[in-house]
This record gives C-alpha cells, structure tokens and sequence, in this order.
C-alpha cells in the first residue's frame, strides 16, 4: 500500500529541510517562540533574519498557526 501524500504546509517540510539545512522542528520552535505575533510579520522575520523564501517562510508559519488553532 502507498503511503499517504503529504498536503497543505508540511508538503514543504522536506524541500525546507534540504535548502537550510536544518531540521524543520528547529524552524518550528523559531516560530513558535515569536507567537502571538502576526503571521507576516513571522514570514518577514524568517526571511530577513534567516534567509528563508517566501514560501517555505509562509508554510512554516501556516502550520504553526494551524497547530495553535487545534
């Protein structure tokens, strides 16, 4: 049986962990730390601060997000 396909944010995870060479937990705990802050200005600091691009910047937050909402 196939595994199942990743969707949503976490489709990124792999390619993120590829490009910056980090794990995506450490890229969650940033974010998670800079809560409750607005989700661009979350974006923007990943990418000012980190170097990250806009999307892979944008999923990590997005998945965050969607976790404090559960």
């Amino acid at each position: 049986m196939a595994e199942p396909r990743i969707k949503g944010p976490a489709s990124y995870f792999p390619s993120i962990e590829k490009t910056y060479g980090r794990p995506i937990g450490d890229w969650l705990q940033i974010v998670r730390e800079r809560l409750p802050a607005k989700h661009m200005e979350i974006v923007s600091m990943l990418k000012s601060e980190h170097g990250l691009g806009h999307g892979h910047a944008n999923a990590i937050v997005a998945h965050v997000m969607a976790e404090a909402k559960d």
